[in-house]
C-alpha cells in the first residue's frame, strides 16, 4: 500500500535565499507569521510539572508536584526598517504561489497599515480579499490607552477570480443571541465573519510547545480548511512553532517549513516528530 502521510520539509537558514532557490509556481498556500517588530526581545520561560510528594504545588485530588525550569526561548523582535526587510520575501512569495493560491500575513497593529500597501504594491489591489481580526481577551491591561487585544491576517489571492474557498469547510460558531433565530440555525451556529474570537494557546495547555508568539492551532485550522484542500502543498518561512505545520498535515497538505532560529527548528522537528533537512 502506498504511503499517503502528507509530506513535511523542515528547513533552517535565511529564508530569503532558501525562498529564491525555489521554483515558479510552487505552493496553493503561503501563510507566515514574522516578527512584529515590536522593538523588545520576546521570551517565553519553558517548565514541566513532576510528581513530588514534597513539591511547590497541588493538583488534582490533592497530589502534589514540582516545578522544574527548562530555561527558556527568545529572539529580539526589532528591525531598523521593517520595510526593507520583509519586502523582498513578500516578492518571492508571490513568485512561488501558484495562479489561484493565496498569500495570509499575519501581523500587529504596530506595522500592518504599512504592510498592507506593500502587499497592493506587489500582488495589485484587486488582490486584496480580506483584512481577518483575530481578537483575543487574555494578559495585562493597559491604563493609559486601550488594551491592544488582537492581530490583523491580510489574504491575499493571486487571482482573485480563481482561488480556493470552501464555504462548507468553515467551522460553526455559537450565535450570540440564540434566542432571536429558530432552533434549527440556534443548533447548527453560523459562518465567522471576517473577526475571529479565539483564545491564545494556553500557558498550561497541551498545546503549548514553550516558543514565544506561538499561534493556536484553531486560527490555522480554519485558514487551512478553507483555503486549501487535502493534497496542497503549503508554505511557511516564518514557521516559529510549526503551528502551520500541524495544521497542515492535519488537513493532508504537504508543507515546507522554514526558520532560522535553532530553538525553532527544535520546537518544530519535536512537534511534528519529523528530522530537519
Amino acid at each position: 500500500m502506498a504511503n499517503t502521510q502528507p509530506k513535511a520539509q523542515i528547513l533552517q537558514g535565511d529564508n530569503l535565499p532558501i525562498l529564491k532557490s525555489m521554483e515558479d509556481a510552487s505552493f496553493d498556500l503561503i501563510y507566515i507569521d514574522p516578527p512584529f517588530n515590536s522593538g523588545r526581545t520576546q521570551a517565553r520561560k519553558r517548565t514541566k510539572t513532576v510528581q513530588d510528594e514534597n513539591g511547590d504545588r497541588t493538583g488534582y485530588k490533592g497530589k502534589r508536584y514540582r516545578t522544574e525550569d527548562l530555561g527558556s526561548i527568545s529572539y529580539a523582535d526589532t528591525f531598523d526598517d521593517f520595510m526593507v526587510f520583509i519586502e523582498p520575501r513578500l516578492v518571492e512569495a508571490h513568485r512561488v504561489l501558484k495562479p489561484e493560491g493565496s498569500l495570509f500575513f499575519h501581523i500587529d497593529f504596530r506595522e500592518v497599515h504599512y504592510c498592507k500597501v506593500l502587499l497592493d504594491q506587489i500582488f495589485g489591489r484587486e488582490s486584496f480579499m480580506n483584512e481577518i481580526i483575530w481578537a483575543y481577551d487574555y494578559g495585562a491591561r493597559s491604563k493609559s490607552k486601550w488594551s491592544a487585544k488582537h492581530d490583523t491576517i491580510l489574504w491575499y489571492a493571486k487571482d482573485p477570480d480563481n482561488y480556493t474557498f470552501n464555504f462548507d469547510e468553515m467551522d460553526r460558531i455559537p450565535y450570540m443571541a440564540p434566542g432571536l433565530v429558530t432552533k434549527e440555525k440556534a443548533e447548527k451556529g453560523k459562518t465567522p465573519t471576517d473577526v475571529w474570537w479565539h483564545t491564545i494557546v494556553s500557558p498550561g495547555g497541551k498545546e503549548k510547545t514553550g516558543y514565544p508568539t506561538q499561534k493556536p492551532i484553531g486560527v490555522l485550522n480554519r485558514i487551512l480548511n478553507v483555503h486549501a484542500n487535502p493534497g496542497d502543498a503549503v508554505l511557511d518561512f516564518f514557521a516559529g512553532s510549526g503551528t502551520t505545520g500541524a495544521a497542515a498535515i492535519e488537513r493532508g497538505c504537504s508543507c515546507v517549513l522554514i526558520d532560522e532560529s535553532d530553538e525553532a527548528i527544535k520546537v518544530i522537528a519535536d512537534r511534528l516528530g519529523i528530522k530537519p533537512g
